[in-house]
């Protein structure tokens, strides 16, 4: 049987410059997204990577691979 955990939402305030929410808000529209999916999205996938290169030089340790 699978346990349900609910991951809560916070707020996280950002103050940025005018050229880098200009930025932002291409990109995002680019997509089709709103600013906030945007950037959500970016660091959900950045912190994907970082786990997963993680993992990779973890089994590689595991494995004698170098």
């Amino acid at each position: 049987m699978a346990t349900l955990v609910h991951m809560g939402t916070s707020v996280l305030s950002l103050r940025i410059d005018g050229e880098l929410l200009e930025r932002l808000r291409h990109h995002a529209a680019k997509r089709g997204m709103s600013v906030q999916d945007y950037v959500v999205r970016t660091l959900v996938r950045d912190d994907f990577d970082e786990r997963f290169q993680t993992a990779v030089e973890e089994t590689e340790k595991f494995y004698g691979v170098t």
